[in-house]
């Protein structure tokens, strides 16, 4: 009987927590390890370095160490640039997007007034590449893991363009990253993949960009030190990291963020800052979190609610039944949907205007230019309708002077590629309440369109003949049961496309 009872008292017996830095002789002796580290590898070659920011705890960190490092060499050892690269995909949450950019400038500021080679770079997507142009223009459903389009576009994309130009330029860079093992298994397990892989002092080899190695000083560090290290040392750029904190809390569903407390009590900095737009979560904890606390930040309800709204369960019926080339997609033998309709598109458009609008009349002042979606975005939109979708009404035009109350400020498009409202209403009256009939012939109007002005008409026959195919079906379901009786037949004609890889893609 003794050994389950004291079973019972082992497992009630409180687990003492490690105290910050802990068994390394304390903060100071921590940090000047690191400094002495980062200055031996800063001076070792001409190397350039790279520092990703983010704005949040951990890359504030890292910066912060960097910064204080160079700080303590000679000027004549300053040789080397420290490019600090901030990705805003455009889409970040506007509070955390606010406070980076103002980090950025302050950061610029002190870096010349210090005599630092710390060169501060905000980096945004192309505009194809951007998550309105990609949602709104092309008609990509919103991200699913199956269809994760987002990441790559707006965040990879612009930051590995940016290191492939220092590694042109320099030949080699090293990445000075924030990135913890205890942020998650996953992330431990790869670092310490790479760790067995070192082929300098803390420089691991990075698989996705040749000629390009990846430094973490703060690896091995807990949610705990890191805070602790920014709240005990000064900013050296003079942006108060009390003011970072005090984001982090307003993110926490409880608006707590404890730092040195009893052993039980947890650790700030779990709160996660993305894209407002992000449909790979469940919902926008942090975000939602900042409404609550804050009556201030009321004024973010429009994004949270838009977000909401695009994350739908089933959203079959706002996506086209074929895929962008008109191909038929089976999956298990049911039809995968497609793009957005025209009707989502302008929809989406709509509500995004509407919320635009909406902030600027009556949120708090320092957020009334907030621009949702930039106006080279809408051009490159309206692009994509008229001229590859072939929605020559023109419709982005109408939509921003009935949600912005001004009008659309870019100029008249090709005048042999739109036609007049009344003259698409008449075509639309015509093919009655067929959908598919008045797509087919709106956009056989605009290939003979297209083509009319041309010298030489050479593809003219095969884009008619395009045009044709994908409007060729009676309905959904006689498309659906063609694609089945062309998969059954094995001999199912270019058109038909059998995919079992990605069942949300719309291409």
């Amino acid at each position: 009987m003794s050994t389950p009872t004291r079973s019972v008292v082992m497992l009630n017996t409180p687990t003492r927590r490690a105290t910050p830095f802990e068994g390394r002789g304390g903060l100071a002796a921590v940090i000047n390890e690191l400094t002495t580290e980062i200055r031996e590898l800063y001076t070792a070659d001409q190397v350039p370095w790279v520092v990703g920011y983010s704005g949040g705890k951990d890359s504030t960190a890292v910066l912060q160490l960097v910064w204080t490092a160079l700080q303590g060499l000679e000027p004549q050892q300053r040789i080397k640039p420290v490019y600090v690269i901030s990705t805003d995909t455009l889409v970040e949450n506007p509070v955390v997007a606010a406070w980076v950019t103002q980090s950025l400038e302050t950061m610029r500021k002190a870096a010349q007034e210090q005599q630092l080679p710390i060169q501060p770079n905000r980096l945004t997507p192309e505009v194809k590449d951007t998550f309105w142009v990609g949602l709104i223009g092309k008609g990509y459903p919103a991200p699913r893991p199956k269809f994760r389009w987002c990441t790559e576009r707006l965040k990879i994309r612009p930051s590995n363009s940016f290191i492939r130009g220092v590694v042109h330029d320099h030949g080699e860079a090293i990445l000075v990253l924030g990135i913890r093992k205890a942020e998650s298994q996953a992330r431990a397990r790869v670092m310490e993949r790479h760790e067995k892989r070192r082929v300098r002092d803390r420089l691991s080899p990075n698989g996705n960009l040749p000629n390009s190695l990846v430094y973490s000083p703060v690896e091995d560090w807990s949610n705990d030190e890191v805070w602790t290290f920014l709240m005990q040392q000064p900013n050296p750029w003079g942006h108060p990291n009390k003011d970072l904190l005090t984001m982090y809390q307003g993110a926490s569903s409880d608006g707590e963020c404890p730092l040195v407390v009893d052993n039980t009590t947890p650790s700030c900095g779990d709160s996660r800052f993305g894209c407002w737009t992000c449909t790979l979560v469940d919902k926008d904890k942090s975000m939602s979190a900042m409404i609550q606390n804050d009556e201030e930040k009321e004024w973010m309800l429009p994004l949270l609610e838009l977000r909401d709204e695009l994350d739908v369960p089933d959203d079959s019926h706002l996506r086209d039944f074929r895929k962008m080339n008109g191909s038929i997609q089976l999956f298990h033998d049911r039809n995968v949907p497609g793009p957005y309709t025209q009707k989502a598109r302008e929809d989406w458009l709509t509500k995004l205007l509407n919320a635009q609008t909406w902030i600027r009349n009556n949120a708090p002042d320092y957020v009334r230019g907030i621009q949702l979606i930039t106006m080279d975005e809408l051009h490159e939109i309206r692009r994509i309708w008229v001229f590859e979708k072939h929605e020559i009404e023109d419709s982005l035009p109408r939509i921003y002077k009935q949600e912005a109350g001004e009008d659309f400020p870019g100029g008249p498009l090709d005048q042999h590629l739109t036609v007049a409202a009344d003259e698409v209403e008449l075509l639309r009256e015509i093919c009655g309440d067929d959908e598919l009939h008045f797509n087919t012939m709106r956009e056989l109007l605009a290939v003979e369109r297209k083509f009319r002005t041309m010298t030489r008409r050479s593809g003219l026959f095969d884009a008619l003949e395009s045009t044709i195919k994908k409007g060729y079906y009676a309905d959904k379901d006689d498309a659906v049961d063609m694609a089945l009786r062309n998969q059954k037949n094995k001999t199912a004609p270019a058109l038909i496309e059998l995919d079992e890889v990605s069942t949300d893609a719309p291409a």
